[in-house]
């Protein structure tokens, strides 16, 4: 399960690379970047947890969602 801290080093890492977007609040993009990016660790957790109980097959099929 991703916890909050790396969704909020996503954010700062979103926002650093992104630096005509900052504002002193937090733009829309960000925000889109952001969840697209907590998406897709939670993907990545969920087909790891998959892996770990022999659910290749489904593990599988869960990253195959993030290449559509």
């Amino acid at each position: 399960m991703t916890d909050q801290y790396e969704v909020l080093d996503a954010l700062r890492a979103i926002v650093s690379k992104n630096s005509p977007f900052t504002t002193w609040t937090v733009s829309t993009p960000h925000l889109v970047m952001l969840w697209e990016k907590a998406r897709e660790l939670e993907r990545e957790a969920c087909a790891k947890f998959c892996d770990g109980e022999g659910l290749h097959i489904t593990a599988a099929a869960i990253r195959a969602r993030g290449q559509v």
